[in-house]
């Protein structure tokens, strides 16, 4: 009799953001950069339906309790920091961020239980990677095996957790510590236009940190879904250039979400024959993404709250953000079955089940 695969499950999570908030401080910076009168008043407008609060900077404030942006600040230098500047700042802040997320976890996390190690990051590098730093300050084995998911954006965080769970099927004894942790405010970029300031505007710091294994308690993970949408390549860009990544976020992106999940196949794609199942667990990148995503699934407005609720507290983390949904479900005591679906580059959904 051939033996099943052990049921892979999200035993627990954790989050963490930094204690600096920035986002009334980027939209005093970014109104009066829009010369144009009709250009501020769309600014001004969809700032303040943005269903954002709050997003969090690991920069830390000036000497005077300024803003990254104020003078003394971060990007206080002609022409803002050069890229490398940036990635020095990616080395220092990064794992201790990440460290602060993983000692959320408490006495879940038995370092001497973990067997590997998946990390997803897309804002900065560093060599050795931030992989090995995180295991040299746990203290794992030297043995633990790696894997570091970098630069797939926003839906990277469903890849870390899609690969835990491979891990633990094919190794029923294996204690997978998944780990994502993302700086997007290291990449302000200079712009004098409304859409790329509102790409700007949705982007924060943050940091999860999850115990998978075999063990029979917390989220059950289930199989996972991958779907690149066609003629969409161009609608979000994370290119690295001289001062920073550079994001192109193109106002096409949530009619082009609305459209394709609203297509039959597409669903069928993503949620087999019954559709979309009663939890969702979605992507906060941002309350049009949110938007689409309800209308063209025809649920109803509280289905997508535990996203809604996560954007408004710490805006778009990239691929931490999705593991923040997942965070507020479990803190509820959700059991399934959902789905965690994100979105990005590409344009691409990523998702994987989930259940009791």
């Amino acid at each position: 009799m051939t033996t099943p695969p052990p049921s892979p499950r999200l035993n627990a999570l954790a989050t963490a953001v930094p204690g600096h908030d920035i986002h009334q401080s980027f939209i005093d910076w970014a109104t009066p950069r829009l010369s144009d009168e009709r250009a501020r008043a769309i600014f001004t407008r969809m700032a303040a339906r943005s269903g954002i609060a709050h997003r969090w900077s690991v920069l830390p404030p000036t000497a005077d309790g300024g803003s990254p942006v104020a003078a003394g600040g971060f990007y206080d230098v002609p022409g803002l920091p050069p890229t490398s500047v940036r990635m020095r700042a990616y080395a220092d802040h990064a794992p201790e961020l990440a460290m602060q997320a993983i000692a959320g976890l408490g006495d879940m996390l038995d370092p001497a239980r973990i067997t590997h190690l998946v990390v997803a990051s897309c804002t900065g590098f560093v060599a050795p990677g931030i992989d090995q730093i995180i295991a040299r300050r746990l203290g794992l084995s030297v043995a633990v095996e790696r894997v570091l998911i970098g630069f797939m954006g926003c839906y990277a965080g469903v890849t870390a957790l899609r690969t835990a769970r491979h891990i633990v099927r094919s190794e029923p004894d294996a204690v997978v510590l998944v780990v994502s942790v993302e700086l997007s405010t290291l990449h302000l970029s200079l712009a004098d236009e409304p859409e790329p300031l509102l790409a700007m505007l949705q982007f924060s710091d943050g940091a999860a940190a999850g115990i998978v294994s075999a063990a029979p308690h917390g989220l059950a993970l289930g199989e996972g879904r991958s779907l690149a949408l066609g003629a969409s390549e161009d609608l979000i860009r994370w290119d690295i250039g001289d001062r920073g990544f550079e994001m192109t976020l193109s106002g096409e992106v949530p009619g082009r979400l609305r459209e394709a999940l609203a297509d039959g196949p597409v669903q069928r794609a993503l949620f087999g024959d019954g559709g979309p199942p009663p939890l969702l667990a979605v992507h906060a990148g941002g309350r049009s993404v949110l938007d689409a995503v309800e209308h063209a699934l025809g649920v109803a407005p509280e289905a997508l709250s535990d996203s809604r609720s996560v954007l408004a507290r710490f805006g778009n983390m990239s691929s931490a953000t999705i593991l923040f949904v997942l965070a507020d479900m479990m803190a509820r005591g959700a059991k399934g079955p959902g789905i965690a679906i994100a979105f990005g580059p590409g344009l691409a959904a990523e998702a994987i089940r989930f259940g009791a």
